[in-house]
């Protein structure tokens, strides 16, 4: 219990931290007053003012955040948030999300440095009277996309066949430098313990050798793959073909972490840079309350060359986090439940 408490506040923190100094250090750098860096929310445990900035660690670690000059309210300071030309606000609010992602690649660069080799997406062998080979797949592709969306990794392939309503797919390949459109795929199917039917991927791929060069760029198509993956698990909850019951909160993540943390670092790691590349993707969302929300209105007065007015934007915002928080509380309650049921 106590690893799982330090290491769920050690991923959760490193997560808020590295999203707020995006804020903090983008605001500093574009000559914003920076009136507070917090670190958790609720009564301050520790704080210390050191120039123009108080900083503080607060007690639950649940969230963080920036309070610059202006930002929330009105203010006569030249080095307001509110005064600050459009661009310079726009880059403030997005450094958060991008420095989310930027975590997500380096934690991901020290776990592909640890695998003995990167896999690949090239066919090097089939099974034994193997249903992908005899409906066109051959030694040699490269495959490039299933069902019409791009493999970055070769994980990206064993996601989009999951995603696969029948046990067959459409594949584009390299072969011999040209791309081919593999339109029915079939695979074989077996009936798994649970009872539903999943299908067998009967064919193998090739390692690709471990340097410099193809490590960070194993880490970089990882980072995409895992943005698109939680795009498209979005997109999935949206059109209502996962059930909304399936989103997990702080309480189930730290279940996971739990889980993880009795296997060792590596999936530690993985579950680090999952939260963190989601944390990114969801707050570029353009909804109100979201840094994603305050982009479009950014780029709104961009394009108008006006602000809105302060009371719209407030009431758009209010909106946004009331939203938020029954959302919060709703998975909450769901994790809380499974928890219960097992």
């Amino acid at each position: 219990m106590i690893i799982t408490v330090l290491v769920s506040i050690l991923v959760f923190g490193s997560v808020i931290f590295i999203h707020e100094l995006g804020h903090f250090a983008t605001a500093k750098l574009c000559g914003i007053k920076v009136n507070e860096f917090s670190i958790g929310m609720g009564p301050a445990l520790l704080r210390h003012q050191r120039g123009e900035t108080l900083y503080a660690l607060r007690l639950l670690p649940i969230g963080g955040y920036v309070s610059m000059e202006g930002e929330d309210e009105e203010s006569e300071d030249d080095r307001s948030f509110t005064k600050a030309k459009v661009w310079k606000r726009f880059l403030v609010v997005a450094a958060g999300a991008v420095m989310n992602m930027l975590l997500g690649f380096v934690v991901l660069l020290v776990l592909v440095s640890q695998q003995s080799a990167i896999t690949s997406r090239t066919v090097s062998q089939f099974a034994e009277n193997a249903s992908t080979q005899a409906s066109g797949l051959q030694i040699g592709d490269e495959i490039l996309a299933v069902n019409g969306r791009r493999c970055f990794i070769a994980d990206d392939i064993v996601y989009e066949l999951a995603r696969t309503q029948n046990a067959t797919a459409s594949m584009t390949v390299l072969r011999d430098g040209e791309k081919v459109e593999l339109p029915a795929v079939q695979f074989s199917t077996q009936e798994l313990e649970d009872g539903t039917t999943g299908m067998v991927i009967d064919f193998k791929v090739l390692p690709i050798e471990k340097t410099p060069l193809n490590v960070i760029k194993e880490a970089g198509l990882w980072t995409c793959s895992l943005a698109r993956m939680i795009f498209l698990s979005l997109i999935d909850l949206v059109t209502g073909r996962v059930a909304i019951n399936n989103l997990t909160g702080p309480v189930g993540i730290v279940t996971v972490i739990s889980e993880a943390a009795s296997i060792g670092w590596e999936p530690i790691l993985l579950i680090l840079a999952m939260i963190t590349i989601n944390l990114g993707i969801f707050n570029l969302i353009p909804f109100p309350a979201l840094d994603g929300g305050k982009l479009f209105l950014l780029l709104v007065e961009g394009i108008r060359r006006k602000a809105l007015p302060e009371k719209y934007e407030i009431y758009i915002n209010l909106a946004g986090f009331a939203a938020l928080i029954c959302l919060m509380l709703f998975v909450t309650y769901n994790d809380i439940a499974r928890l219960i049921t097992g």
